[in-house]
């Protein structure tokens, strides 16, 4: 399987292995220290009691989304960025990799300005509470039938063959220069970004500041790319997501 080709591959990087593993680990320990301290003045301004957000809400809730897809991203798009790291070495165009990184995050970055909005929009009109989680039903529902639904969809095979393959990306979509690695950072975000946002999505549903469901849904992402029976478990997730939401809205129908 190519995946863990690339692995092994990537695994010959142990700088570019180290200087990632710190990466996600300071997004997952930034998320874990805004949930313990809750009183520090930044993480009160990711929890913003009301739809009256200050610009500090603003930008204290779009860093706190940043660092979360930073941290629940890199994972998965590992193989990826080391195997790129690997070919630029042997091409000694090593440099090239810090851009295509930035390039690859800048589109998580964007996907963070957008969840941001949503995120004022929902509690604005009430959907979600302070704690950032679902306080109804209905979206609950739709949430997660949306998420279930796109497993299925011909979007998420594309997104996800392509995710799934790291070696054969880089070899049809090599661009030279500092100008291609940032087209192809950019390429392999969007395709991450169609394979995911469904998923991501979720995270209105159980809150963005639940640790718990966020490393679940890190985890489903993770081996949905890199697991040998990923697709499988994608589409089982899928269904379970789908039964779950219906579940919930027949729930609210019948009362």
């Amino acid at each position: 399987m190519e995946t863990s080709g690339s692995i092994a591959l990537a695994s010959r990087e142990p700088r570019a292995i180290v200087i990632l593993f710190v990466a996600i680990l300071l997004g997952w320990a930034f998320l874990i220290w805004a949930v313990v301290d809750k009183t520090h003045p930044l993480a009160q301004l990711m929890m913003p009691m009301d739809h009256a957000w200050s610009v500090g809400n603003g930008l204290a809730v779009f860093l706190m989304w940043s660092a979360m897809m930073m941290a629940m991203m890199l994972p998965a798009a590992a193989p990826m960025i080391l195997t790129f790291v690997t070919l630029c070495r042997h091409k000694h165009q090593a440099g090239r990799a810090w851009i295509f990184v930035t390039a690859y995050l800048a589109i998580w970055t964007a996907f963070s300005v957008s969840a941001t909005t949503l995120h004022w929009g929902l509690q604005t009109t009430g959907l979600i509470t302070p704690m950032m989680t679902s306080d109804s039903i209905w979206l609950t529902g739709i949430l997660l039938v949306v998420a279930g639904a796109v497993q299925f969809t011909p979007l998420k095979e594309v997104c996800l063959r392509h995710c799934r393959t790291p070696m054969g990306f880089l070899l049809t979509e090599w661009r030279d220069g500092l100008v291609g690695a940032w087209r192809m950072g950019v390429k392999h975000g969007l395709i991450c970004l169609g394979c995911c946002w469904a998923l991501m999505g979720l995270l209105f549903v159980a809150g963005v500041m639940n640790i718990a469901w966020v490393a679940a849904l890190t985890a489903a992402v993770v081996i949905e790319k890199l697991h040998p029976s990923g697709v499988n478990v994608g589409k089982f997730l899928g269904a379970v997501l789908i039964v779950t939401g219906v579940v919930q809205i027949v729930t609210l129908s019948g009362n």
